[in-house]
């Protein structure tokens, strides 16, 4: 779930500007493979499916509950779905964003695996440098920007629109405030996290223009302990619903033990926090899994980089939101959120539309006019957004 970029696509009739800082990036091209890696694959005659092992790499371990657990529980249904034995399946838990990295990536090259998917942000740059030595081998890569820079024709970026979830959480929230002060946990300043609360505020602002939101940084993607800690400081400044880009239940349960309520990521807090918890903001991580291990099967190319999310028409959704919380939800908000999805559907609806403003950490400004929005995901699968909007305060 982990990301970032330094350079930014600013609109559909914007140029690049380059920007430091913002987690970073550069230039990724296009969703679909790119010519010069396309021109250095050969070609490819499949793996017979009974031969096949599948390696993973996760920052944390499915006891989390939260991103690696739902990243787990897309591998699991990639399994069902292609009838792979347990045995072809092979996870690296609790692994670090460090040397260890690169370790486990030879572990699972020694194992025979014939496809890797590495889930954390910083992973990327040690699956570059082994990608490199194992052309064979498919290299799958969530929340980088790298792959099309590579032009590794065996490297691959992925990641959904995870924006348009948040929004409709969002939505959720606006309406849920009565202090019309929402608060976020966020793990890294990357583009990704950015993307995610700006996203989140955005659709909490469609539905009441007067709710800002306060930010604190964990510096973590899973520190329960921190989590809770910082959810707790910003109800002390008096955020009434709070949600997160963290990997841990605690603030939901930390929410509901102050009386507030939460709206969650990765999966439904709901179990955790019944009475706190509206709604969550989900991805199906099987969609893309199935595909790539399909492809390698197949002998098919798999896209440099892939990002769906709501399709027209709802029957490949790669992201949705967990059932909504009605015994605590403020009337109306169903209607609300299915309204906003429709729109989303269509093409009417765009996360981050104009009129538009926002600033970056490094003081660069981007706005958007009536009628344009930032392509937010359209070019390349990692998000770029990298820009704190008016209401929305990161505090220390």
């Amino acid at each position: 779930m982990k990301k970032k970029i330094l350079g930014l696509l600013l609109s559909t009739v914007l140029t690049v500007s380059a920007l430091s800082g913002c987690g970073g990036s550069g230039d990724t091209g296009s969703s679909t493979q790119t010519e010069d890696a396309a021109a250095s694959s050969k070609e490819k005659s499949g793996i017979a499916k009974e031969d096949l092992k599948v390696g993973f790499i996760h920052v944390g371990a499915p006891s989390d509950m939260g991103y690696t657990y739902n990243h787990d529980q897309g591998t699991k249904q990639m399994q069902e779905n292609l009838g792979l034995s347990d045995d072809q399946i092979i996870n690296k838990f609790d692994i670090p964003e460090d040397a260890e990295c690169d370790t486990a990536l030879r572990e699972l090259m020694d194992a025979g695996c014939n496809i890797v998917f590495a889930t954390s942000f910083g992973f990327e740059d040690y699956m570059v440098e082994v990608a490199k030595e194992y052309p064979d081998v498919q290299f799958c890569h969530c929340t980088g920007y790298q792959a099309a820079e590579t032009g590794l024709a065996n490297l691959h970026n992925y990641f959904p629109t995870v924006c348009q979830a948040r929004y409709l959480t969002g939505i959720a929230a606006g309406l849920k405030t009565e202090t019309n002060k929402l608060g976020f946990v966020a793990a890294f300043p990357y583009a990704e996290v950015i993307s995610g609360f700006t996203s989140f505020y955005l659709g909490a602002k469609s539905v009441n223009p007067d709710v800002t939101m306060e930010i604190q940084y964990t510096n973590s993607w899973n520190d329960p302990k921190k989590e809770a800690e910082v959810t707790q400081a910003l109800i002390d400044h008096g955020c009434d619903v709070v949600s997160q880009h963290s990997d841990s239940t605690a603030p939901a349960t930390t929410a509901e033990k102050n009386g507030v309520w939460q709206a969650g990521y990765n999966t439904d807090t709901m179990p955790a926090a019944p009475k706190a918890s509206l709604v969550s903001a989900c991805v199906d991580w099987s969609i893309y899994l199935t595909e790539a291990v399909q492809a390698v099967i197949d002998g098919t190319d798999i896209p440099v980089d892939w990002c769906t999310g709501l399709s027209e028409d709802g029957r490949s959704d790669s992201i949705y939101l967990s059932p909504l919380n009605t015994d605590i939800a403020a009337e109306g908000t169903q209607e609300a959120i299915d309204e906003a999805t429709e729109k989303m559907r269509s093409g009417e609806l765009h996360v981050f539309e104009g009129p538009l403003k926002g600033v970056s950490p490094e003081g660069e400004t981007y706005e958007a006019k009536e009628g344009e929005h930032f392509p937010e995901q359209e070019d390349r699968s990692a998000p770029s957004w990298c820009y704190i909007v008016e209401g929305c305060t990161v505090i220390e």
